[in-house]
């Protein structure tokens, strides 16, 4: 819902509170105009005045959008997926939703930013992965990949105190991998917190173009998924770590390949002892 807000013509006072209500959207919820006019030391006119500005005829307006964000369930997800269906196949508006979110994430990928993360990727002693709910299966694909690099990666557990048990291990020769998808979790939140501690590096891949904290990890990259209250495909994310373990061996490409030729010698010499799983 904040995607159009960088390209809007608003006036420094409505910069002010853009940046103030994406930096503090549950407070927004149940602060009233006089509240926030208060706070940013601005006076109430400029508050109301900001709404329309932003796309909405008045506050209620976009408090009732923001909550829609915050209460979507699963259920809403999918039945909001099954409508847009229409009249086509699902595998067409499927196909076209994927579309679209590659295009998305394609216009927002900065490519300095990318190799930035392939270079910290490849020069990195441990590559630490947190990955909850369903970045779990991206968490896999990216370390079967590039494990066959001869690269160190570890998942991290995806809640609680169990994460501690790996990120204690985390130093300044390390990159910490996060997927930040719809809100900042507590554990994210503790693995940025430690970054200034412990000097391991960040890389961010969220999906929100303005992302709590995002500012204190040192790489941020965009994949887009579409609105909170949509089904969420992972197509976009895949294009982006797909870009990470293909630049990996590219930057290594003499190293990468004798891995992969070792390998498939491997299988040759012992494949027939070995199922396949």
């Amino acid at each position: 819902m904040y995607k159009d807000w960088n390209r809007r013509p608003f006036s420094p006072n409505q910069r002010v509170i853009a940046d103030f209500i994406q930096k503090n959207e549950l407070r927004v919820l149940y602060m009233t105009e006089q509240e926030m006019a208060d706070e940013l030391h601005i006076s109430i006119a400029s508050v109301s005045r900001f709404w329309k500005a932003a796309g909405y005829r008045h506050a209620k307006d976009f408090k009732n959008s923001l909550r829609f964000r915050f209460e979507s369930t699963p259920s809403e997800k999918m039945r909001d997926a099954m409508q847009r269906t229409g009249g086509s196949s699902v595998s067409q508006m499927l196909l076209e939703v994927a579309s679209h979110h590659l295009q998305e994430t394609s216009r927002y990928l900065n490519e300095a930013l990318l190799q930035r993360a392939v270079a910290a990727l490849s020069g990195a002693k441990h590559i630490y992965i947190y990955s909850p709910g369903p970045c779990v299966g991206l968490a896999e694909l990216m370390a079967y990949r590039m494990a066959r690099y001869g690269l160190s990666l570890k998942r991290m557990a995806p809640s609680g105190h169990e994460l501690m048990e790996t990120l204690m291990h985390a130093g300044k020769k390390d990159v910490v991998l996060v997927f930040g998808f719809v809100q900042l979790l507590p554990e994210t939140e503790v693995i940025l917190d430690y970054a200034r501690e412990a000097g391991y590096l960040v890389i961010l891949i969220t999906d929100r173009l303005v992302y709590p904290r995002s500012q204190d990890a040192d790489i941020v990259l965009y994949a887009g998924r579409g609105e909170v209250w949509e089904f969420h495909s992972m197509v976009g994310p895949t294009y982006i770590i797909e870009n990470l373990i293909l630049g990996v061996g590219l930057l290594n490409k003499d190293s990468s390949l004798r891995k992969l030729e070792k390998l498939q010698k491997l299988r040759a010499q012992y494949g027939s002892k070995l199922p396949r799983s």
